[in-house]
């Protein structure tokens, strides 16, 4: 029988807001899948969209970013800046032809916990069904293990 797809998903978080609310679904023991590896920054502003692709570049099947609701970031404007750099990103991603159900863009709150829990399992089970991350694997065969 064969084994069940497991997705690697990189989830670059927010450490104030998004962190903060995996951290409340973890103590509250929400459950949900464990296909997330996540990377914590000061400021979902911090994130450049090399990263995005350095992680399908090392073997990631998707990339989620998510950080604080608009208005409530603590550095006043990163997310900001993180939207519109998203925004900008997607076009380019969108006129290369990638996929981009393959990236996710979320806020979620030190107060959500269970938000979190829920986006993890939907977004699991969207990545499951797009099966394995395979177009690096194409180009670049020697550099994704």
């Amino acid at each position: 029988m064969a084994e069940e797809f497991r997705p690697k998903i990189i989830t670059y978080v927010c450490n104030w807001c998004t962190y903060a609310g995996a951290d409340l679904a973890g103590t509250s023991r929400m459950e949900y899948p464990a296909d997330i590896r996540m990377v914590k920054f000061p400021c979902t502003g911090r994130i450049d969209p090399e990263m995005v692709m350095m992680a399908f570049e090392q073997g990631a099947d998707a990339v989620w970013i998510s950080g604080c609701h608009p208005g409530d970031c603590h550095y006043n404007t990163g997310n900001y800046y993180a939207r519109r750099r998203w925004t900008i990103y997607r076009k380019q991603l969108e006129f290369m032809g990638f996929d981009l159900r393959r990236i996710k863009f979320t806020w979620i709150s030190a107060a959500e916990g269970r938000k979190f829990s829920d986006e993890v399992a939907k977004y699991v089970g969207e990545v499951r069904e797009l099966g394995p991350f395979k177009q690096f694997h194409e180009i670049l065969p020697e550099k994704v293990s």
